[in-house]
């Protein structure tokens, strides 16, 4: 028995990736250095895969911004308006990552969304009628060479044909279908030098298999790679997916010319029964995903060996996987210095997980695996207590009832309230929260952190940010506030710390999209508030100015989905304790003269099941619930807003709307005011937001652009019912550039106004 990961963590255990390609981006490392980077980082993850004993170990993971944006560059999919700046090929390819601003052009980014139910951002390609696809291997036949000179057993992977095609946006009369002939063309090209490389495994993940597929998907599948499949020669193919299980599709997968199938059994529940009803061919490997690529919890070996036991009497030939990509977990657990040792036992990163592979494959070839030491030591940890009790908060929650879920009086009464109340403008002006964290505002955190200076220096410091903040958004001309953030380290893991229950990491950084890495928070027990969090914040926000000042949340669904949860309670349990928590951080706001109220729940469609059928079932219907639990108990004249980035909404917008928030920000820009059709169509309710310009971007928009993309939102939106806004928070923008962008916004708002 043979052991793989699907993918590994590419940051670096130090994020020195990220640091590398930050230096580039602002002109103090050469492209040269970057790519020198990217190598030495590679070298150094694939020796230490092979001395953790991985016998199957990828080559192609890595990316220097993301995985489906390679796979674009491979197939020559990049957009003309990129190739018209004239770049070389790596500012080219950020150009399409990050958009670009010279004296070559102007142009904006690749749309950005989220990779099936993760917290990872993929870049959407485009495929234009003029499209010519065709193979660019220089990047996986460069690292499968670099692999191979290090004697590493490489297993060369790429995004496949089906996902890439699936997942494209189509900029003119062509779909899919036209462009299947072509890819397929390339795909198969590329196994003929792969092979002639010397791969004996090649890996193409299709992970979009594992989602709701109609009878024109799966015939586009065979018809793609009933081309492919042709050209392997010696190449064994293994088609992997991830995040779900492939019922739509086990005959087709399972009878054409893959040599490997990789299976999910964490998150594909189905994929065990769907096994046992049909057995599975004798002359394919199974590529068992069994060890949990996207949770932090120790493999329980026992329940593992089991899966495996059953799998194993059904499929002649086993390699043991991970369940999905590393990439969605930190590094390893022994940067972790602060963490008691009696959390970290618990704890498996990407670092310790290959170990965990280790010890499985020897227990599975074990005839008595319950006499190992590795077992032993396993069911010992099993046995501590991991998580803590609170009787009070399970108390409460199992008191909660439908009134607590139902905000009075219902929303049309309430606009009518607040518009009287707020007299704001037509098409009022405002931010999603947090401003720059320019450089003085982390080196203040970082001096606190390390205790160089009072906690009364810190404070005065963030007072004198918030007070500076509120002045410019004053000059700027922006009709509703907010205090900045200049306290706060992540949306979740700020409110995760002041909350009982979390754990917190050091340097468990996860890749959100780029060079954006974040840190989870780790829900550990049983969650409530100790005292309130923002109200002293907010209250001396309020006291600087006559305009109103947003008092500034995250909601329950977006700190849990962006944590790691636990495993010993439902989703549900959980989100609703935390709802509870933050419902009484609303309480507080409202009581101290907070009159409007953000409660941002960014991460709301991430963990949306990835089949249709389960939506509600598994989700909806106590994640919107959830959200209602947090701001039933405000009055009427209290203004909820709350806050939803990089996700398609358009196919739960109804429950959107049921979310009864008075006013919803969308992230809109990147993907075209796409969502606005959506709206429209089901009459939505909600004062909405769409933003009208990227901040993931560092190109700052002209008035003009924003002013036409108002002129776009309000053939589809009531002028009433219309806020303007960036599409996100500002946190990682520079000053330089978010200055003039809110200007401009304005600018933009006030023509239009007066237009109206």
């Amino acid at each position: 028995m043979k052991t793989s990961v699907i993918g590994f963590p590419r940051i670096g255990s130090q994020r020195e990736l990220k640091i590398a390609s930050e230096c580039y981006f602002k002109g103090s490392k050469t492209a040269a250095e970057l790519l020198a980077v990217g190598k030495d980082l590679r070298r150094a993850h694939w020796l230490l895969q092979k001395e953790s004993g991985l016998d199957l170990i990828p080559a192609g993971d890595f990316s220097f911004y993301d995985n489906l944006l390679d796979t674009a560059v491979m197939l020559n999919a990049v957009p003309e308006r990129y190739r018209a700046l004239g770049l070389d090929g790596l500012a080219e390819y950020f150009a399409m990552a990050r958009g670009y601003q010279g004296e070559k052009g102007d142009v904006k980014a690749l749309a950005m969304k989220k990779w099936f139910n993760t917290n990872y951002h993929y870049l959407v390609p485009e495929l234009e009628d003029e499209t010519k696809i065709r193979l660019n291997s220089e990047k996986i036949l460069g690292e499968l060479e670099e692999a191979e000179a290090l004697g590493i057993p490489a297993k060369p992977t790429a995004i496949g044909p089906f996902t890439f095609l699936k997942l494209a946006r189509y900029t003119g009369k062509k779909i899919a279908e036209d462009f299947a002939d072509a890819a397929a063309a390339a795909y198969a090209e590329l196994l003929e030098q792969l092979g002639a490389a010397g791969a004996e495994w090649v890996q193409f993940d299709e992970p979009i298999l594992v989602m709701d597929q109609s009878p024109a998907d799966t015939a586009l599948f065979k018809k793609l790679y009933g081309t492919i499949l042709k050209s392997k020669g010696s190449v064994k193919v293994l088609l992997q997916t991830y995040f779900g299980d492939i019922r739509d599709c086990w005959a087709e997968v399972t009878s054409l010319g893959f040599d490997g199938v990789g299976l999910d059994f964490v998150e594909g529940r189905e994929n065990l029964s769907l096994l046992q009803q049909n057995g599975f061919p004798a002359d394919k490997v199974l590529f068992a995903g069994v060890v949990n690529g996207k949770n932090i919890w120790r493999n329980h070996y026992r329940s593992t060996l089991n899966l495996l036991g059953e799998i194993g009497k059904l499929a002649q030939n086993v390699v043991i996987n991970t369940s999905c990509s590393l990439l969605h977990v930190p590094f390893t657990v022994k940067n972790e210095t602060k963490l008691e040792e009696s959390c970290k036992k618990h704890l498996a990163f990407a670092e310790e997980k290959l170990l965990e592979l280790a010890d499985l494959k020897k227990l599975f070839g074990s005839d008595l695996p319950e006499k190992e030491p590795e077992f032993e030591a396993n069911e010992a940890l099993f046995r501590d207590e991991r998580h803590g009790g609170n009787k009070t908060v399970r108390e409460r929650v199992a008191a909660l009832s439908e009134k607590d879920f139902t905000r009075l009086p219902a929303f049309a009464e309430r606009e009518k309230l607040q518009k009287a109340f707020f007299r704001l403008p037509l098409l009022p002006t405002t931010t999603i929260g947090s401003f720059p964290q320019t450089a003085d505002v982390r080196a203040n955190r970082a001096a606190f952190r390390k205790g160089r200076i009072t906690r009364e220096e810190y404070d005065a410091f963030n007072r004198k940010k918030t007070a500076e903040c509120i002045a410019l958004q004053e000059k700027i001309g922006l009709d509703v506030l907010v205090h900045g953030e200049f306290e706060r380290n992540d949306m979740v893991e700020y409110f995760g710390e002041h909350l009982d229950g979390f754990l917190f990491t050091e340097k468990a950084w996860v890749q959100s999209y780029g060079t954006r890495c974040v840190k989870p928070p780790i829900v550990w027990s049983d969650v409530s508030r100790r005292r309130p969090i923002t109200v002293e914040t907010s209250k001396y926000a309020q006291s600087l100015t006559k305009h109103f000042v947003k008092g500034m949340l995250t909601g329950p669904v977006t700190i849990l989905n962006w944590s790691f949860p636990r495993e010993d309670i439902s989703l549900k349990e959980c989100a609703f304790q935390i709802a509870l928590a933050i419902r009484e951080e609303v309480l507080d706001l409202e009581a101290n003269g907070i009159r409007i109220i953000q409660i941002d729940e960014a991460a709301l469609r991430e963990k949306l099941p990835l089949r249709r059928a389960d939506w509600h079932r598994e989700y909806l219907d106590w994640a919107i619930p959830a959200f209602r639990l947090v701001h039933s108990g405000v009055k009427a004249e209290t203004q909820i807003h709350t806050h939803m980035c990089y996700s398609e909404f358009g196919d739960i917008i109804r429950d959107i709307d049921d979310m009864d928030a008075d006013v919803i920000t969308f992230e809109a820009s990147r993907s075209d005011l796409a969502i606005l059709s959506a709206l429209n169509e089901c009459g939505f309710k909600t004062e909405v937001g769409p933003g009208v310009y990227d901040i993931h971007s560092p190109r700052v928009p002209a008035e003009k652009e924003i002013t036409a993309a108002l002129h776009k939102m309000l053939k589809k939106i009531p002028k009433e019912k219309l806020w303007v806004n960036p599409d996100c928070g500002l946190k990682t923008r520079g000053t330089e550039e978010t200055v003039p962008s809110l200007e401009h916004l304005v600018a933009a708002a006030k023509e239009v106004r007066g237009e109206l």
